[in-house]
């Protein structure tokens, strides 16, 4: 995960830090700490294994939680105290103020009664002032507009403070969301304990630590945003209203760390609306009502079927933690498709790919005579609302490197405009990256379309949300876009093999006429941009 960052706004005195930062440290020292003292208590007295694991696992999680939420909240009170502070000084600077100019008024009045006599007239003239409804008695005119102008300073000062001390209210509010955000989060983790702990008895701390701190890392990225946001896309307010019984129906089967993931189920499903919100009327835990499509009337009897059904497949797919990706892949595809496609897609190629999804649909859709069977691309739409949707995003995908690969050396690339269509030749680099994805079945699964003209590649993938800029460390199966001249066009583009940080190393058709290498410098100008597929 990449390091996060730490960002830090001067006002004046205030300084706001990254909590994610703090929170992600805080976890790590306390999950530390509980380790060794299990251990301790293990030679104190001699209690099983998995007993010290259950009960001080959920210590360590609870104490994470408590300690977290107290470090927020402490930011937040920083934050008010601050602008208070900031708010108090202003008030004493503009009294101060006042007091100076009395001081210099009176040594000015002593000296101009040493150097001169006042006439009578003078000394008894009054004048009266009105000045914000009241009304103001001085010796003299010139020293009345002084005292006008100095109510004119310390109202100005007044205003001041009442808009510092709005601003620090305000601030304070914001901070104690992101404190309230965070401790949702985390208790979240904790819900997560539990099931965990057969990992824990096993030596599975590194397991249960990533998982926590990926827990923190969404919950700093929903509060503070990052570049990849539009990766994810957060759930619905009716998706949100139903965590309670998500959460509840989650325990009751035995899944409580993938409440994200039913909710992203139940988004793509229905977006939190009607009385079937998980569209499970068809499943085998529907014995209320009949099996015809949005027939559950009950949302809660849904989000039951619906739960106990996503627990099934992912335990077919032998799904390990919320961040297994493959198998949450696998598992969600068979919650669109019914569990005959788990066991079926393990045994063909050990597990999902874009390209088998699309083969079952076309097979049960000829099987049964309909025109259509499923959603070819259910997992990529699913993940879309998932928090960890794209934490492997990077990883890439090795299956069209491959079949590009095997096409090093071809000459003329005739195999790959003639399949596109053309009766002769044309400039043949997109032909080639299209013909590549469809032998992975890419395209008819959506995931890349079919394409030749260069320009059309990079205006889909910004309308998918799936562009990254030329400074990018792209992974194998990248798409990358190239700009031979860096004057802003858009003029070539080839298949990422690999990167190691510095050089991306590429596969290309049409390069001098045939499918060849290439190597760029990561961030050269003459990188115009990746496409990056949802694999």
């Amino acid at each position: 995960m990449a390091n996060i960052r730490t960002r830090q706004i001067n006002k004046g005195t205030v300084k706001s830090i990254d909590r994610a930062a703090n929170l992600s440290s805080h976890v790590r020292n306390a999950t530390v700490r509980t380790k060794e003292g299990m251990r301790q208590d293990a030679a104190d007295d001699g209690r099983s294994a998995s007993g010290y694991a259950s009960d001080n696992s959920q210590r360590a999680a609870e104490r994470t939680v408590y300690e977290a939420g107290h470090l927020a909240a402490v930011g937040a009170r920083r934050v008010g105290r601050a602008y208070k502070d900031r708010s108090e000084r202003a008030e004493t600077g503009t009294k101060a103020d006042v007091h100076r100019e009395g001081r210099t008024r009176a040594q000015r009045d002593i000296r101009a009664k040493a150097g001169r006599q006042e006439s009578a007239a003078q000394k008894k003239q009054a004048v009266k002032i009105s000045s914000g409804g009241r009304k103001i008695k001085t010796s003299s005119a010139a020293d009345a507009g002084k005292q006008m102008q100095q109510m004119k300073k310390t109202e100005y000062a007044r205003k001041m403070q009442q808009a510092f001390r709005k601003t620090g209210e305000r601030s304070a509010r914001q901070a104690k969301q992101t404190a309230r955000l965070a401790f949702r989060a985390l208790k979240a983790a904790i819900e997560s304990t539990k099931v965990l702990v057969s990992a824990i008895v096993a030596g599975g701390w590194i397991a249960v630590i990533v998982i926590l701190i990926c827990v923190l890392f969404g919950a700093a990225f929903y509060v503070f945003g990052d570049d990849s946001s539009a990766n994810y896309t957060p759930v619905s307010p009716e998706v949100e209203a139903y965590t309670p019984l998500i959460q509840k129906y989650a325990g009751e089967y035995g899944i409580p760390e993938y409440v994200d993931l039913i909710k992203a189920v139940m988004m793509q499903e229905s977006g939190g609306r009607g009385t079937d919100p998980m569209q499970c009327s068809e499943s085998p835990y529907n014995t209320r009502y009949s099996r015809a499509p949005g027939s559950i009337k009950d949302p809660e009897y849904s989000i039951s079927c619906g739960v106990h059904y996503l627990a099934d497949c992912l335990n077919a797919a032998k799904c390990k933690n919320p961040l297994d990706m493959s198998r949450i892949r696998l598992a969600i595809q068979g919650y669109n498709y019914g569990n005959g496609y788990i066991p079926w897609a393990i045994k063909r190629d050990g597990g999902y790919t874009v390209e088998n999804a699309a083969v079952f649909s076309d097979m049960q859709a000829k099987k049964h005579g309909w025109s259509g069977y499923g959603d070819k691309q259910y997992a990529a739409h699913v993940l879309r609302y998932y928090p960890y949707g794209s934490y492997n995003i990077g990883v890439g995908n090795t299956a069209i490197v491959k079949v590009a690969q095997q096409q090093i050396g071809n000459h003329g690339g005739r195999k790959f405009w003639s399949w596109y269509g053309f009766g002769s030749r044309e400039s043949w680099c997109g032909c080639f990256v299209s013909w590549c994805a469809d032998q992975c079945g890419y395209i008819k699964s959506g995931t890349i379309p079919k394409f030749s003209y260069v320009p059309s590649i990079v205006d889909w993938a910004r309308s998918h949300h799936q562009w990254q800029s030329r400074n990018y460390k792209p992974a194998p199966g990248d798409i990358i876009v190239i700009d031979w001249y860096a004057n802003g066009t858009r003029d070539h583009v080839g298949i990422v093999e690999g990167c190691d940080g510095k050089t991306v190393h590429t596969i290309e058709g049409n390069r001098t006429d045939q499918v060849g290498r290439g190597t760029y410098s990561v961030g050269s100008g003459t990188i115009f941009g990746y496409f990056i597929p949802k694999y």
